[in-house]
C-alpha cells in the first residue's frame, strides 16, 4: 500500500544523536574518576553535553507536535526519550555529587560503576543505531541489563561496607548519595533498553 503521508523518520537520527552525547558525557565522568583533577572544567563538560541533550529533547518534543505519522509510537518515542534523559540527567547529577560533596579519592567501588554506566552507554548507543534495522540489537539491550545486574550487586556490598565500625559519619552521608545517584542512573539506561525491547516488540 502506498503511503499518503510520509513517516518522521527522523527521529531515529535523534536518538542516535541522544546516544552519542550520553556515551560522551559517561566517558566524560569516566575520564573524572580517573584522573580526579580539575574537577570544576570536568563537571562543566559534562554540563554542557547536558544542555545539548536538552536540545535534542526539545527538538524530539517540536517533532512529535507536527508529525502525522512517526515511526513507533509516540508514546513509547516520549518515553525513550526521559529515560534517556534521565541517564544524561544521573551522569551530570553524580559528577556534581562528587565535587560538591568535596569527594576525595573515588573509591573501587565508585570508579566501576562509572565503568558500568560507561559500558551501558554504548550499548545503548549501538542498540539505538540499530532501531530501524534491528537485526543483532538484542545482544546490546541484553548486555545493558547483564552490567545492571552487576552494579546491583556492587552497590549493595559497597554500601554495606560504609556502615562497619570506625567510617567517618560524614564520608558515609557523601558516599551512600554518590552511590544511590550512580545507581539510578544505571536503572535509568536500563529502563531505557526496556522501552526499546517494547518498541520491538511491537514492530
Amino acid at each position: 500500500m502506498v503511503r499518503l503521508i510520509p513517516r518522521d523518520e527522523k527521529f531515529y537520527d535523534l536518538f542516535i544523536e541522544a546516544g552519542e552525547t550520553i556515551v560522551a558525557a559517561a566517558r566524560a565522568f569516566e575520564t573524572m574518576v580517573a584522573e580526579y583533577d580539575r574537577l570544576g572544567e570536568r563537571v562543566s563538560e559534562i554540563q554542557a553535553l547536558e544542555k545539548k541533550g536538552d536540545g535534542i529533547d526539545d527538538e524530539i518534543a517540536r517533532r512529535l507536535q507536527r508529525s502525522f505519522i512517526t515511526p513507533f509510537d509516540r508514546e513509547d518515542i516520549h518515553e525513550l526519550t526521559v529515560h534517556l534523559d534521565d541517564v544524561l540527567d544521573g551522569i551530570q547529577a553524580s559528577a556534581e555529587t562528587m565535587l560538591i560533596y568535596k569527594v576525595g579519592k573515588p573509591s573501587e567501588e565508585v570508579r566501576q560503576m562509572v565503568a558500568i554506566l560507561a559500558g551501558q552507554a554504548g550499548q545503548l548507543l549501538a542498540a539505538l543505531t540499530k532501531m530501524e534495522k534491528p537485526a543483532g540489537i538484542g545482544t546490546h539491550l541484553a548486555m545493558v541489563h547483564d552490567l545492571e545486574h552487576q552494579a546491583d550487586g556492587l552497590s549493595r556490598a559497597a554500601i554495606g561496607r560504609l556502615f562497619e565500625a570506625g567510617n567517618d559519619p560524614l564520608e558515609v552521608i557523601k558516599l551512600r548519595d554518590l552511590y544511590k545517584t550512580l545507581e539510578d542512573t544505571i536503572d535509568a539506561a536500563e529502563d531505557a533498553a526496556e522501552v526499546i525491547e517494547r518498541i520491538l516488540a511491537k514492530s
